[in-house]
């Protein structure tokens, strides 16, 4: 196995715990309701993410374009995902309205397309924003840990190999509702997640026993007129109605018709602000999430559940869609994303920072297909290689994205690089 920079496990959403003090010492400048709070709104004047810098030193530029080019985006991101989700939420509709091969063949095509402009969005995490930011007084919770929970014990929600009657499914004294699913969601262990887009794939492929392929769950699953499929067809109509609904809220709160979203906050930010939060997400998504939890934790375990997408062994998009939402983050729409401001302060960082994002996606689009072929290959097999090149790769990514910050001023923590 190839050296690399130290991984860090279960990083979470709040920097403000990390940040030195001297960087939380800068009174607001500017914006909506004033920055502070880990990421939240309104109250306090700390700042997060502006480094300390002599005046002398400070970069000066204008990124205003580029920040209102990465919430745009941001709004049509959700909303392409929302679109998706209901075309998913149709096909698991018709599905249930005649179960066949054909129909389940079908609703998992729409679950695979539906993922992608999802993945595009998982850029913006990290930093408390709508997706997974606390609850507030004018805002809930985000949903990313009800959207998108992984890994997942899949016998809190239906039957496994050598337990036929495991799971939500098979309990007959417990109704099948929303609030019976949520309420049982991630209790007493992080993994026993009863719902989003895994605890769907799961509902649609069934366990994956196989290092070649997919889970094959029949669609006879799906027939009505039985206690445990009936409670299954509930089960999986419940979750596609909150999952779009997840997602048109998150998209809302980037709309700017609404006078209540969050994009009306980040937009109001000083701009060092607003950089900051862009790219905490787009540098963690790259040196962490996919670098560590999704890809070394798989390749150090060997272990098939450590594959995101392991039901419908479609981990390997996981990789490339999720990668095209830092690249949007990055470089905006029609280059008018931060990498233009940054090209005018640091042009041969900029430059730097697009060999990355080139190695990045190239060791990606190297990833084995099926995911879980490399993990059970030899520790010397082409596969491993192409996985702990990936890693390196991403990681060097997220780097480069927080030598980005420090150049325009900002302050980037990516856990364990």
């Amino acid at each position: 196995m190839t050296s690399r920079l130290k991984l860090w496990t279960r990083f979470g959403t709040c920097l403000a715990a990390a940040v030195p003090a001297a960087a939380m010492a800068l009174p607001s400048d500017g914006g909506e309701g004033g920055e502070g709070g880990e990421g939240g709104e309104g109250g306090g004047s700390l700042s997060q993410y502006r480094l300390m810098l002599d005046s002398a030193a400070d970069p000066v530029y204008a990124a205003e374009a580029s920040l209102r080019d990465y919430a745009g985006a941001a709004h049509a991101g959700y909303a392409q995902s929302a679109v998706a989700a209901e075309s998913l939420r149709t096909a698991i509709r018709a599905l249930l309205d005649a179960p066949s091969q054909e129909s389940l063949d079908a609703a998992r095509a729409a679950w695979l397309q539906a993922r992608q402009p999802y993945l595009r969005t998982e850029a913006m995490r990290y930093y408390d924003g709508p997706i997974d930011g606390p609850a507030s007084e004018i805002r809930a919770a985000g949903p990313e840990p009800r959207l998108n929970a992984w890994p997942l014990n899949e016998a809190v929600i239906d039957y496994v190999e050598g337990d036929a009657d495991a799971g939500l499914v098979h309990a007959l004294d417990i109704p099948i509702t929303r609030d019976s699913i949520l309420s049982r969601d991630q209790v007493s262990d992080e993994a026993d997640v009863t719902t989003g887009w895994h605890a769907i794939e799961f509902l649609l492929w069934g366990q994956d026993r196989s290092a070649t392929g997919p889970g094959d769950r029949p669609y006879t699953d799906y027939a009505a007129g039985e206690p445990a499929r009936d409670r299954r067809r509930t089960y999986i109509a419940l979750l596609a109605d909150q999952l779009v609904d997840d997602l048109r809220w998150l998209e809302a709160q980037w709309d700017p018709a609404n006078p209540q979203a969050y994009v009306h906050f980040f937009l109001g930010l000083e701009q060092h602000e607003a950089i900051g939060r862009i790219l905490t997400g787009a540098a963690n998504l790259a040196g962490h999430e996919l670098a560590s939890e999704r890809l070394a934790v798989a390749l150090d375990s060997g272990a098939q559940e450590d594959e995101q997408s392991c039901f419908s062994d479609s981990t390997r998009q996981d990789f490339v869609f999720a990668l095209e939402g830092v690249r949007a983050s990055w470089y905006g729409r029609d280059g008018r994303g931060l990498a233009s401001v940054l090209k005018a302060v640091r042009p041969a960082l900029a430059a730097d920072l697009d060999a990355r994002f080139a190695k990045a996606e190239a060791a990606v689009a190297a990833l084995p297909q099926p995911f879980d072929r490399m993990l059970v290959s030899a520790p010397d097999s082409a596969e491993r290689q192409a996985g702990e090149a990936a890693v390196t790769a991403l990681q060097e990514l997220g780097a480069g994205l927080r030598d980005a910050g420090t150049a325009l001023g900002v302050l980037v923590i990516v856990s364990g690089v």
